[in-house]
Protein backbone atom coordinates (compact mmCIF):
# COMPACT_ATOMS: atom_id res chain seq x y z
CA UNK A 1 0.00 0.00 0.00
CA UNK A 2 1.24 3.33 -0.80
CA UNK A 3 1.99 5.02 2.29
CA UNK A 4 -0.30 8.00 1.53
CA UNK A 5 -3.40 5.87 0.90
CA UNK A 6 -5.83 6.94 3.11
CA UNK A 7 -7.40 3.74 5.09
CA UNK A 8 -10.45 3.91 7.26
CA UNK A 9 -11.28 1.28 9.95
CA UNK A 10 -13.68 1.35 13.10
CA UNK A 11 -11.45 1.38 16.43
CA UNK A 12 -13.47 -0.37 19.34
CA UNK A 13 -12.43 1.11 22.40
CA UNK A 14 -12.43 -0.99 25.75
CA UNK A 15 -14.97 1.35 27.16
CA UNK A 16 -17.24 0.56 24.46
CA UNK A 17 -17.16 3.29 22.52
CA UNK A 18 -16.03 2.81 18.68
CA UNK A 19 -14.57 5.61 16.80
CA UNK A 20 -14.62 5.59 13.03
CA UNK A 21 -11.14 6.51 11.92
CA UNK A 22 -9.02 7.48 8.80
CA UNK A 23 -5.26 6.71 8.87
CA UNK A 24 -2.02 6.57 6.59
CA UNK A 25 1.23 5.43 7.34
CA UNK A 26 3.10 2.29 8.27
CA UNK A 27 2.06 1.09 11.54
CA UNK A 28 4.87 1.04 13.97
CA UNK A 29 5.95 4.59 12.61
CA UNK A 30 6.14 7.01 15.17
CA UNK A 31 2.36 8.53 16.07
CA UNK A 32 0.62 11.55 14.80
CA UNK A 33 -2.83 11.81 16.03
CA UNK A 34 -5.21 14.74 14.35
CA UNK A 35 -9.05 15.89 16.34
CA UNK A 36 -11.22 17.67 14.22
CA UNK A 37 -13.67 20.35 15.48
CA UNK A 38 -17.06 21.03 14.83
CA UNK A 39 -19.05 20.72 12.22
CA UNK A 40 -16.49 18.88 10.64
CA UNK A 41 -14.88 15.03 10.30
CA UNK A 42 -11.84 13.57 9.95
CA UNK A 43 -11.50 13.62 6.42
CA UNK A 44 -10.82 16.93 6.77
CA UNK A 45 -6.94 15.77 8.10
CA UNK A 46 -6.72 13.66 4.93
CA UNK A 47 -3.99 16.22 3.21
CA UNK A 48 -1.80 16.44 5.93
CA UNK A 49 -2.31 12.84 7.11
CA UNK A 50 -1.01 11.40 3.50
CA UNK A 51 1.88 14.44 3.83
CA UNK A 52 3.20 13.04 7.11
CA UNK A 53 2.85 9.34 6.04
CA UNK A 54 5.71 8.37 4.48
CA UNK A 55 7.40 9.07 8.30
CA UNK A 56 4.80 8.87 10.66
CA UNK A 57 1.70 6.16 11.17
CA UNK A 58 -1.31 8.73 11.03
CA UNK A 59 -4.57 8.60 12.57
CA UNK A 60 -7.76 11.01 12.24
CA UNK A 61 -10.86 9.78 14.33
CA UNK A 62 -14.23 10.84 13.75
CA UNK A 63 -14.95 11.96 17.46
CA UNK A 64 -17.66 10.19 19.50
CA UNK A 65 -21.24 11.71 18.00
CA UNK A 66 -19.65 12.19 14.48
CA UNK A 67 -20.20 10.74 11.22
CA UNK A 68 -19.87 6.28 11.99
CA UNK A 69 -18.42 6.62 15.48
CA UNK A 70 -20.97 5.71 18.47
CA UNK A 71 -22.95 8.52 19.54
CA UNK A 72 -24.41 8.56 23.01
CA UNK A 73 -28.03 9.75 23.36
CA UNK A 74 -26.94 10.94 27.00
CA UNK A 75 -25.92 15.03 27.06
CA UNK A 76 -23.81 13.65 29.94
CA UNK A 77 -21.51 11.03 27.71
CA UNK A 78 -20.19 14.35 25.74
CA UNK A 79 -18.25 15.79 29.37
CA UNK A 80 -14.77 16.58 28.32
CA UNK A 81 -13.95 13.70 30.72
CA UNK A 82 -15.23 11.10 28.50
CA UNK A 83 -13.82 12.62 25.31
CA UNK A 84 -10.93 12.76 26.87
CA UNK A 85 -10.92 8.96 28.00
CA UNK A 86 -11.65 8.66 24.04
CA UNK A 87 -8.46 9.42 22.72
CA UNK A 88 -6.43 8.32 25.64
CA UNK A 89 -7.59 4.87 24.69
CA UNK A 90 -7.44 5.94 21.06
CA UNK A 91 -3.44 6.60 21.49
CA UNK A 92 -2.83 3.27 24.55
CA UNK A 93 -4.19 1.11 21.52
CA UNK A 94 -1.33 2.00 19.25
CA UNK A 95 1.07 0.69 21.97
CA UNK A 96 2.98 4.33 22.22
CA UNK A 97 2.92 7.76 22.85
CA UNK A 98 1.97 10.49 20.05
CA UNK A 99 4.38 12.08 18.83
CA UNK A 100 2.60 14.81 18.30
CA UNK A 101 -1.45 15.02 18.93
CA UNK A 102 -2.59 17.86 16.36
CA UNK A 103 -5.87 19.49 16.87
CA UNK A 104 -8.47 22.02 15.40
CA UNK A 105 -11.56 23.68 17.33
CA UNK A 106 -13.04 21.07 19.31
CA UNK A 107 -10.53 18.71 19.06
CA UNK A 108 -8.60 21.63 20.65
CA UNK A 109 -11.39 21.43 23.65
CA UNK A 110 -10.27 17.90 23.87
CA UNK A 111 -6.56 17.91 22.93
CA UNK A 112 -5.67 20.91 25.39
CA UNK A 113 -7.68 18.46 28.38
CA UNK A 114 -5.49 15.84 27.52
CA UNK A 115 -2.42 17.04 27.28
CA UNK A 116 -2.91 18.73 30.97
CA UNK A 117 -4.10 15.49 32.75
CA UNK A 118 -2.22 12.90 30.73
CA UNK A 119 1.47 14.66 29.63
CA UNK A 120 2.63 11.08 29.46
CA UNK A 121 0.81 10.33 26.49
CA UNK A 122 2.30 12.74 23.97
CA UNK A 123 5.43 14.20 23.44
CA UNK A 124 4.16 17.71 21.83
CA UNK A 125 1.20 19.17 21.58
CA UNK A 126 0.10 21.42 18.10
CA UNK A 127 -3.03 23.23 18.48
CA UNK A 128 -4.42 25.51 15.35
CA UNK A 129 -7.18 28.20 16.47
CA UNK A 130 -8.73 25.95 19.40
CA UNK A 131 -9.46 28.68 22.78
CA UNK A 132 -7.30 27.22 25.66
CA UNK A 133 -10.20 26.63 28.08
CA UNK A 134 -8.76 29.04 31.09
CA UNK A 135 -8.80 31.92 28.44
CA UNK A 136 -12.04 30.84 26.87
CA UNK A 137 -13.55 31.26 30.34
CA UNK A 138 -12.47 34.56 31.00
CA UNK A 139 -13.36 35.69 27.57
CA UNK A 140 -17.02 34.25 28.16
CA UNK A 141 -17.27 35.90 31.10
CA UNK A 142 -16.07 38.91 30.77
CA UNK A 143 -15.44 40.23 27.22
CA UNK A 144 -18.83 41.37 25.46
CA UNK A 145 -17.01 40.85 21.95
CA UNK A 146 -16.37 37.26 22.61
CA UNK A 147 -19.95 36.71 24.23
CA UNK A 148 -21.47 38.12 20.98
CA UNK A 149 -19.14 36.24 18.78
CA UNK A 150 -19.82 32.60 20.28
CA UNK A 151 -24.05 33.39 20.63
CA UNK A 152 -24.52 30.89 18.20
CA UNK A 153 -22.87 28.50 20.66
CA UNK A 154 -26.26 28.78 23.12
CA UNK A 155 -28.41 28.04 19.71
CA UNK A 156 -26.38 24.73 19.26
CA UNK A 157 -28.40 23.98 22.81
CA UNK A 158 -31.85 23.99 21.74
CA UNK A 159 -33.12 20.93 21.85
CA UNK A 160 -34.07 21.41 18.17
CA UNK A 161 -30.92 22.51 17.22
CA UNK A 162 -29.95 19.13 14.96
CA UNK A 163 -33.46 19.65 13.01
CA UNK A 164 -32.80 23.38 12.60
CA UNK A 165 -29.28 22.77 11.27
CA UNK A 166 -30.71 19.39 8.97
CA UNK A 167 -32.91 21.35 7.19
CA UNK A 168 -32.96 22.64 3.80
CA UNK A 169 -29.74 20.77 2.84
CA UNK A 170 -28.12 22.28 6.09
CA UNK A 171 -28.68 25.56 4.89
CA UNK A 172 -27.99 26.65 8.44
CA UNK A 173 -24.63 24.90 8.74
CA UNK A 174 -22.59 26.49 5.38
CA UNK A 175 -22.79 29.75 6.55
CA UNK A 176 -20.45 28.60 9.57
CA UNK A 177 -17.99 28.51 6.63
CA UNK A 178 -19.47 30.81 4.40
CA UNK A 179 -19.21 33.62 6.93
CA UNK A 180 -15.27 33.49 6.45
CA UNK A 181 -15.14 33.61 2.79
CA UNK A 182 -14.68 30.20 1.80
CA UNK A 183 -13.49 29.86 -1.29
CA UNK A 184 -12.09 26.26 -0.62
CA UNK A 185 -16.09 24.76 -0.26
CA UNK A 186 -16.66 23.65 -3.77
CA UNK A 187 -19.01 21.03 -4.41
CA UNK A 188 -17.24 17.81 -3.70
CA UNK A 189 -16.29 19.43 -0.59
CA UNK A 190 -19.91 20.23 0.48
CA UNK A 191 -20.60 16.38 -0.32
CA UNK A 192 -18.24 15.05 2.05
CA UNK A 193 -19.89 17.25 4.77
CA UNK A 194 -23.01 15.80 3.73
CA UNK A 195 -21.75 12.59 4.20
CA UNK A 196 -20.87 13.08 7.98
CA UNK A 197 -24.11 15.12 8.74
CA UNK A 198 -26.20 12.73 7.48
CA UNK A 199 -25.14 10.36 10.10
CA UNK A 200 -26.61 12.84 12.24
CA UNK A 201 -26.07 15.88 14.22
CA UNK A 202 -27.14 15.43 17.77
CA UNK A 203 -23.84 14.39 19.34
CA UNK A 204 -22.02 17.29 17.71
CA UNK A 205 -24.73 19.41 18.87
CA UNK A 206 -24.30 17.73 22.66
CA UNK A 207 -20.80 19.19 22.98
CA UNK A 208 -22.35 22.29 23.33
CA UNK A 209 -25.25 21.07 25.91
CA UNK A 210 -22.61 19.09 28.09
CA UNK A 211 -19.88 22.23 28.25
CA UNK A 212 -20.40 24.94 30.61
CA UNK A 213 -18.40 27.18 28.65
CA UNK A 214 -20.53 29.12 26.95
CA UNK A 215 -22.27 33.22 26.87
CA UNK A 216 -23.90 33.31 29.67
CA UNK A 217 -27.59 34.75 29.21
CA UNK A 218 -28.56 35.66 32.67
CA UNK A 219 -26.63 36.26 36.24
CA UNK A 220 -27.06 32.48 37.72
CA UNK A 221 -25.60 30.53 34.68
CA UNK A 222 -22.50 28.36 35.88
CA UNK A 223 -20.30 30.03 33.82
CA UNK A 224 -20.12 33.21 36.51
CA UNK A 225 -19.13 30.45 39.47
CA UNK A 226 -17.14 28.21 37.30
CA UNK A 227 -13.55 27.76 38.34
CA UNK A 228 -10.67 25.58 36.36
CA UNK A 229 -8.51 24.27 38.98
CA UNK A 230 -4.49 24.95 37.96
CA UNK A 231 -4.35 21.32 37.88
CA UNK A 232 -6.46 20.69 35.11
CA UNK A 233 -5.47 23.44 32.98
CA UNK A 234 -1.70 23.36 33.27
CA UNK A 235 0.06 21.82 29.87
CA UNK A 236 4.03 21.37 30.65
CA UNK A 237 4.07 19.61 27.37
CA UNK A 238 6.44 21.61 24.11
CA UNK A 239 3.08 22.92 22.64
CA UNK A 240 2.62 24.83 19.66
CA UNK A 241 0.25 27.14 18.84
CA UNK A 242 -1.14 28.61 15.16
CA UNK A 243 -3.82 31.16 15.48
CA UNK A 244 -5.68 32.29 12.14
CA UNK A 245 -5.83 35.68 12.83
CA UNK A 246 -9.47 36.51 10.81
CA UNK A 247 -10.99 34.15 12.53
CA UNK A 248 -14.35 35.88 13.62
CA UNK A 249 -15.88 33.34 16.31
CA UNK A 250 -12.21 33.54 17.98
CA UNK A 251 -10.48 36.46 18.21
CA UNK A 252 -6.37 36.69 18.95
CA UNK A 253 -7.84 38.33 22.66
CA UNK A 254 -8.03 34.30 24.01
CA UNK A 255 -4.05 34.25 23.32
CA UNK A 256 -3.38 36.98 26.02
CA UNK A 257 -2.14 35.48 29.20
CA UNK A 258 -1.76 32.07 27.47
CA UNK A 259 1.73 31.30 28.63
CA UNK A 260 0.26 31.36 32.55
CA UNK A 261 -1.10 28.17 31.28
CA UNK A 262 1.18 26.74 28.60
CA UNK A 263 4.67 27.35 29.86
CA UNK A 264 6.59 25.46 26.92
CA UNK A 265 4.99 28.05 24.44
CA UNK A 266 5.38 28.62 20.64
CA UNK A 267 2.95 30.77 18.77
CA UNK A 268 2.68 31.50 14.77
CA UNK A 269 0.07 33.99 14.39
CA UNK A 270 -1.18 33.97 10.72
CA UNK A 271 -2.81 37.18 9.21
CA UNK A 272 -5.17 37.15 7.01
CA UNK A 273 -6.65 33.28 7.76
CA UNK A 274 -9.75 32.22 8.99
CA UNK A 275 -11.05 29.73 11.80
CA UNK A 276 -10.93 27.01 8.51
CA UNK A 277 -7.28 27.14 7.71
CA UNK A 278 -6.88 23.69 7.42
CA UNK A 279 -8.88 24.04 4.59
CA UNK A 280 -7.12 27.50 3.12
CA UNK A 281 -3.49 27.04 3.93
CA UNK A 282 -2.95 23.00 4.26
CA UNK A 283 0.55 23.63 3.32
CA UNK A 284 1.29 26.23 5.79
CA UNK A 285 -0.31 24.22 8.60
CA UNK A 286 2.05 21.53 7.49
CA UNK A 287 5.23 23.19 8.00
CA UNK A 288 4.03 24.40 10.92
CA UNK A 289 3.85 20.86 12.04
CA UNK A 290 6.90 19.87 10.84
CA UNK A 291 8.73 22.99 12.26
CA UNK A 292 6.90 21.24 16.01
CA UNK A 293 7.70 18.14 15.22
CA UNK A 294 11.74 19.34 14.61
CA UNK A 295 12.06 21.53 17.71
Amino acid sequence: MNPGTIETFDLALPHGITLSCRAAGAPGAPLLVFLHGFPEGAFVWDELLAHFAPRYRCIAPNLRGFERSSSPAEVEAYRAKHLVADIRALIAAQGSRAAALVAHDWGGAVAWSLAALHPELLERLVIVNSPHPATFLRELRDNPAQQAASAYMNFLCRPDAQALLAADDFARLWPFFELMGASWLTEPVRERYRAVWRHGLTGACNYYRASPLRPPTGPGDAIHSLQLPAATVTVRVPTHVVWAEADIALPPALLDGLEAFVPQLTLTRVPGATHWIVHERPALVAAEIERALAA
